[in-house]
This record gives structure tokens, C-alpha cells and sequence, in this order.
């Protein structure tokens, strides 16, 4: 009973702590980036709007980033039910389409592409 509670707890905790936005994504080349220049950081990578970039501030930091539906009538269920964990190593600058801005390959694990742009929860990790 007890750890069944403590388990229930958690599972609260993390989902009161997401924040809601939205998620577009970009394509490769992903060097280089506001953060780190020409080094590669992989392809679970994204850039941080405005909203959470704090003036670099964001650089190197790492989101959990899930699906929770679409953003326009194109497709009507665009989530795979995954979540994705990218790290941050770039800007989006304004005018940006989304909170973060997933690569490529970070968007198709949680999206279909088609959507080119959904709504999140995301939360540091």
C-alpha cells in the first residue's frame, strides 16, 4: 500500500510540473547552433524559443517532450504516444512557429511529420 502510494505521488508530480506549448521541428544541417558552434551534438536535439531560452540560459539543458494532439485540422491524430528527450543547442529566433523546435528526427518520434506542428507538455529533465 505504501509504495503503491508513493508511486501515485510521483506519477502526479511529474505531470503537474509539464508545461503546455507547441512543437514545430527543422531539418539537418543542424550545425552549427547557438549553443556549441560546429560540435555535434547528435540528432535528439532541439531549439528553444523565447519562451524558455533565458538568454542562452537554456543551452545544454535537457526536455522531456511529449505529444498531446494537433494544432490545425490537417491530422486529426498525429501523436505516437512516445515521449523524446532532446537537449538544447539552439536558438529559434522570433517569429518562431513553436515553444521548441525539434529536429527532425526528434519530432517523428513522438509525431508524424505531416502534422508540422502539434501541441506539447514538456518538462525539464
Amino acid at each position: 500500500m505504501y509504495v503503491s502510494t508513493i508511486g501515485i505521488l510521483l506519477s502526479i508530480t511529474t505531470v503537474a510540473f509539464a508545461a503546455e506549448g507547441t512543437a514545430t521541428y527543422y531539418t539537418a544541417p543542424y550545425v552549427p547552433s547557438s549553443c556549441y558552434g560546429y560540435q555535434n551534438n547528435g540528432v535528439m536535439i532541439a531549439a528553444a524559443s523565447d519562451t524558455i531560452w533565458g538568454n542562452r540560459a537554456a543551452c545544454g539543458r535537457m526536455y522531456r517532450v511529449t505529444c498531446t494532439g494537433p494544432t490545425n485540422q490537417g491530422i486529426l491524430k498525429p501523436c505516437t504516444r512516445k515521449s523524446v528527450v532532446v537537449k538544447i543547442v539552439d536558438y529559434c529566433p522570433p517569429g518562431c512557429q513553436g515553444t521548441i523546435d525539434l529536429s527532425e528526427e526528434a519530432f517523428a518520434q513522438i509525431a508524424n511529420r505531416d502534422a508540422g506542428k502539434i501541441k506539447i507538455n514538456y518538462n525539464q529533465v
